[in-house]
């Protein structure tokens, strides 16, 4: 086995067969395992792991699934492409996204980032007896995420409320079955609740689009290379921002480089038409007769220079000219309250995205539902930052 291997993480997504067949892997799988994605793509995960563990890994993929959870980790072992490399001990975290497995894998070290990531965590399962040590437990406080609604699986977009659902009966088991050597089997598992996946640039200030699981809250077709932000109510903005930059500082390993770094959770109101969230501002005339553009948010890229305006007159918003044509009115009905998962890793930037209660009492600003819901589920980004010191 390596005795050092690279301190990164790679974002992996499997299907809900018994095999868990690789759906989508990013580059640092190639880092930390060896293969290349196009290796491992259509190949079963579960050959990856240590004979001595495929059946609890086995037994671990169906219950994760079938007990609908999210933002879990498990240590186990996976085969590096080099057999002089051996297995390699991993972290990996784990969430049900309507009809497919998200999670990271990396390496797991003992630190104090290992720390933060297990506890963080939902669930933290140990696969292989080694990394015993790893397992750190909270005393018993609530889960930051409360219990998915249940929602109508057989479309995808959301179309019934009806509670929180059982850990074990909230949907049809999948027909399980353990065979004489104790492995299960399962036929193909049903779709569970709705939520969706998406993966964003975690190295733009944009933090654009790369990749979405479904349709379910987002048109796939529509919002990809766009910025998470067109999607993010604007009153919600900077503190959404804010939990990204957390998130991000979180995710860097002990070498400084780009990893993974637990989970945030949070609320925020969800624009599905979306919005331009980049504008520009243009700037009174300078002394010397030259104008310049101000962008308040995005990159130094496409820049547009905009007329000239007295230097008297107040800065006015010009929005910049844009390739796909972009809602500009948003409605109350066309906001969705959504629950979103937080999570860093080397190659971008995690969210999960599922249906929201609003909050109680009437309507409150985003500042005060954080605030609310971090004194009762530790779920805002203040609870998230103490938990990282």
């Amino acid at each position: 086995m390596d005795s050092n291997p690279p301190c990164v993480s790679f974002i992996g997504i499997v299907d809900f067969s018994e095999q868990a067949r690789w759906l989508f892997l990013t580059q640092s799988v190639s880092d930390l395992l060896g293969y290349e994605p196009r290796e491992l793509v259509g190949t079963p995960s579960l050959d990856l792991v240590h004979p001595d563990e495929f059946r609890d890994v086995k037994s671990l993929h169906y219950t994760t699934i079938s007990q609908d959870k999210a933002a879990v980790l498990a240590y186990l072992r996976l085969k590096h492409k080099d057999p002089y490399k051996g297995y390699v001990l991993c972290a990996i975290s784990r969430t049900v996204a309507w009809n497919v497995l998200v999670g990271s894998v990396s390496f797991a070290s003992m630190g104090p980032k290992a720390m933060h990531n297990a506890s963080t965590a939902q669930e933290v399962t140990i696969i292989t007896p080694s990394a015993s040590n790893f397992e750190f437990r909270r005393w018993g406080d609530p889960s930051p995420m409360p219990p998915s609604p249940i929602q109508a699986y057989d479309s995808p977009g959301p179309t019934t409320n009806e509670g929180p659902p059982s850990p074990t009966n909230s949907r049809p088991s999948g027909g399980s079955r353990t065979g004489p050597d104790g492995v299960i089997t399962f036929d193909p598992l049903p779709k569970q609740s709705v939520r969706t996946a998406l993966i964003l640039n975690r190295f733009s200030i944009l933090c654009s689009i790369v990749y979405c699981s479904n349709d379910s809250f987002l048109s796939t077709t529509e919002i990809m290379d766009r910025p998470f932000f067109d999607f993010v109510a604007k009153r919600d903005e900077a503190l959404v921002r804010s939990w990204i930059d957390a998130v991000k500082g979180w995710g860097v390993n002990e070498r400084g480089q780009p990893s993974d770094g637990g989970f945030g959770f949070g609320k925020f109101h969800l624009l599905p038409r979306g919005r331009d969230s980049m504008y520009v501002f243009a700037d009174p005339q300078p002394r010397h007769g030259r104008t310049t553009g101000r962008r308040s948010v995005g990159s130094s890229q496409h820049h547009t220079s905009r007329a000239s305006v007295p230097h008297t007159a107040a800065p006015e918003p010009v929005r910049r000219g844009q390739q796909r044509q972009r809602a500009t009115a948003n409605t109350a009905e066309e906001e969705i309250v959504v629950d979103a998962i937080f999570s860093a890793h080397s190659d971008g930037l995690m969210v999960i995205l599922r249906h929201g209660s609003p909050p109680s009492g009437g309507a409150q600003s985003p500042k005060s539902a954080v605030a609310e819901g971090s004194s009762k589920s530790g779920s805002s980004s203040s609870s998230a930052k103490k938990s990282s010191t």
